[in-house]
């Protein structure tokens, strides 16, 4: 079984770090960012559960939301990540696409210098 716990903790992280940011932070930038890894993750998850599917653009729903969408965005992305690994002979692409969404949160939270 794929432990997404790294997923999960960096994605928390960093969505509380956006609730708790002041506006003025979160207009800086940091929403943005934000926004930005939610596109990514929910275009990963959707490539991994639709391969080959018309993708979804997460809408921009404000800088107050973001957190949440990047909440959403990262624990969609891991379960779809824990259940293809369940159901896959070798877990090595679903561990790599782990480690590279773990990266691109740190990342994120790098530049959103809050």
């Amino acid at each position: 079984m794929l432990d997404t716990t790294p997923l999960l903790t960096a994605v928390d992280r960093f969505a509380d770090r956006l609730r708790s940011a002041p506006q003025s932070r979160l207009q800086q930038g940091a929403a943005a960012e934000g926004l930005a890894l939610a596109r990514e993750l929910a275009l990963r998850a959707q490539r991994i559960e639709e391969p080959g599917g018309e993708p979804r653009v997460m809408p921009d729903a404000g800088v107050f939301a973001v957190a949440d969408q990047v909440a959403v965005a990262g624990h969609d992305l891991a379960e779809i990540l824990r259940t293809t690994a369940d159901n896959a002979d070798m877990a090595a692409a679903p561990s790599r696409e782990l480690d590279e969404a773990v990266e691109l949160v740190a990342a994120a939270a790098a530049r959103a210098t809050l």
